[in-house]
């Protein structure tokens, strides 16, 4: 997990449990989620919920490809890792691990391409200078 600079953590709960006794497949989209928002409010130290209200930016999610890996259980401890891998005009392709807490074999890789939307008319917009800029920054390399 070298290449990430970001990670949070979640813990599996019992209602994310299928008869299997494993996480079911649509939860792990719930902790990309988290990780995702983290990722913007904790690593780029950017409130999107703020730029939204401003009128700056927002962004949906457009595509998304996980791949399976292992299966976590009740109380796993899951490390969630994301980096933005590219930006182009409009989109951002972003990259996820899920491992368990102090480990690097992945559970779950997943990528997924948000798309930059000005927040009034819900239309796709460039990504703003701030943005771009501080994910530059954060990820330590130039898109």
């Amino acid at each position: 997990m070298e290449d990430f600079h970001f990670s949070t953590e979640v813990r599996v709960r019992y209602a994310e449990i299928d008869v299997q006794n494993v996480v079911f497949n649509a939860h792990y989209m719930t902790y990309l989620d988290i990780g995702i928002s983290d990722y913007y409010r904790q690593g780029l130290k950017l409130d999107p919920r703020k730029l939204s209200r401003q009128g700056v930016f927002d962004f949906v999610l457009a595509n998304c490809t996980l791949d399976f890996k292992q299966s976590a259980g009740l109380d796993d401890r899951l490390q969630i890792w994301c980096r933005t891998a590219k930006i182009g005009r409009s989109s951002m392709t972003t990259e996820f691990a899920i491992t368990r807490k102090e480990e690097t074999e992945p559970l779950l890789t997943a990528t997924f391409i948000y798309v930059s939307i000005d927040p009034k008319t819900k239309q796709s917009q460039p990504v703003p200078d701030i943005v771009r800029k501080r994910i530059e920054q954060f990820e330590q390399r130039n898109f």
